[in-house]
């Protein structure tokens, strides 16, 4: 499969279970529903929204949800322009794959927040009503003003910090808090990949043609031309040639 599909397949994956997921969650939990995972209190599907950045940064300006809205679009679309750009450079499949992870999921939060308030009702604080799809438009908001759906929690331990620290001594917090969605996992594996792997990435070896159509067939060989004494002996093969016939070709 060429490298060019396989990072569509990698953002195509992405984008599909985290629509899934967020479909599920949006649909049938209540809003602040919580629930373990495997039966494990560490590891929690947690159903809030958020109307800002990955794992519930927000913007608090009447214009943020929208001026964020608009950067994530312009991103992505810097960001499949790069990725064109690093295929016709044959750039490593390790670094290919960390881009195309940072892009499946900026598309995933782009598609929340551009069009769930469109197709969904609100998911309400107090009553556990889960949201409804409606009719494209009658939804609880309107184009780029969607809330993104979160819902992965791993409230893994309390730890406690020394008293001994300034300011902050004496004082407990939950790692790990907050609560995101696989578009920002995605995120984040993505940027983790290249800082900590870049080198390994750029020590693979670089293709030597560029993903295109021509660059699948076989390599062209280097031709040289034949004597018209190569010729014949090629269309006759039984004919003897003495020494001076072969000088007199050449």
């Amino acid at each position: 499969m060429k490298r060019s599909y396989q990072v569509i397949v990698l953002i195509a994956l992405v984008l599909l279970i985290d629509q899934a997921l967020k479909i599920y969650i949006k649909t049938t939990f209540c809003y602040n529903q919580d629930v373990s995972i495997l039966g494990q209190d560490w590891a929690r599907l947690h159903f809030v929204e958020n109307e800002g950045m990955a794992f519930g940064i927000t913007f608090g300006w009447e214009y943020g949800k929208l001026l964020l809205s608009l950067f994530r679009i312009i991103m992505v679309s810097g960001l499949i322009w790069y990725i064109t750009l690093l295929l016709k450079a044959g750039a490593p499949r390790g670094f290919l794959y960390s881009v195309g992870l940072i892009t499946a999921g900026a598309l995933g939060n782009i598609i929340d927040s551009s069009f769930y308030g469109l197709i969904f009702t609100e998911s309400l604080y107090h009553d556990c009503i889960p949201a409804e799809f409606a009719a494209f438009g009658e939804g609880y908001g309107t184009f780029l003003h969607g809330k993104v759906v979160d819902m992965l929690y791993f409230p893994i331990t309390w730890l406690h910090v020394p008293d001994w620290l300034p300011w902050i001594g004496g004082d407990e917090f939950l790692f790990f808090s907050p609560i995101f969605n696989i578009a920002d996992a995605s995120i984040t594996i993505g940027v983790l990949s290249i800082l900590l792997f870049q080198r390994q990435f750029f020590k693979e070896e670089i293709a030597t043609e560029p993903d295109s159509p021509d660059a699948e067939g076989p390599a062209s060989e280097t031709m040289t031309e034949q004597t018209p004494l190569e010729n014949h002996l090629e269309e006759n093969p039984a004919t003897e040639v003495s020494d001076s016939d072969l000088n007199k070709s050449n």
